[in-house]
């Protein structure tokens, strides 16, 4: 079973919803995956994913409520085949963190999306339709994954 770990900054907007989504999307294909989540940093740990985020995921059929945000550790270099960062930054910071031996495979979500777009913005401070839109691409990039995923599968 492959294991997926999405990451961003703070594990309340953007990594929740792509955990939301994928495990949907997986589900529904009969694609068997082990999925999380968390922030680069820790301001957030505990905390569930932002209102506005649960909501637009909601009206969308993706329930995250249930989600509390954590920060990425060691353990996850070597117990995720993926860890998926959702900009630059976060991907930048992974990689300077990641014990030297690892196996997973860092990358940006986005690498998997049909899209130009590589980097999925952070929503947070931004109005309601950026919820919807970062949903639309974590929509085209669990889609992607899956199709990568399933292209490896023997």
């Amino acid at each position: 079973m492959k294991r997926v770990l999405f990451v961003c900054l703070g594990n309340i907007c953007r990594s929740p919803a792509a955990e939301g989504v994928l495990r949907s999307v997986s589900r529904n294909r009969g694609l068997e995956l082990y999925i999380e989540s968390a922030g680069t940093g820790n301001w957030h740990v505990g905390d569930p994913p932002d209102a506005r985020m649960i909501k637009s995921a909601a009206r969308r059929g993706y329930d995250i409520s249930h989600l509390r945000a954590r920060q990425v550790e060691l353990s996850d270099f070597y117990e995720f085949d993926y860890l998926l960062a959702m900009d630059l930054r976060n991907q930048t910071d992974l990689l300077a963190i990641a014990p030297p031996n690892h196996k997973c495979d860092i990358r940006l979500f986005l690498d998997f999306a049909d899209t130009e777009i590589r980097e999925t913005p952070d929503p947070y401070f931004g109005g309601p339709q950026g919820f919807e839109n970062v949903l639309d691409l974590i929509e085209a990039g669990a889609k992607g994954l899956l199709d990568h995923i399933e292209d490896e599968s023997p």
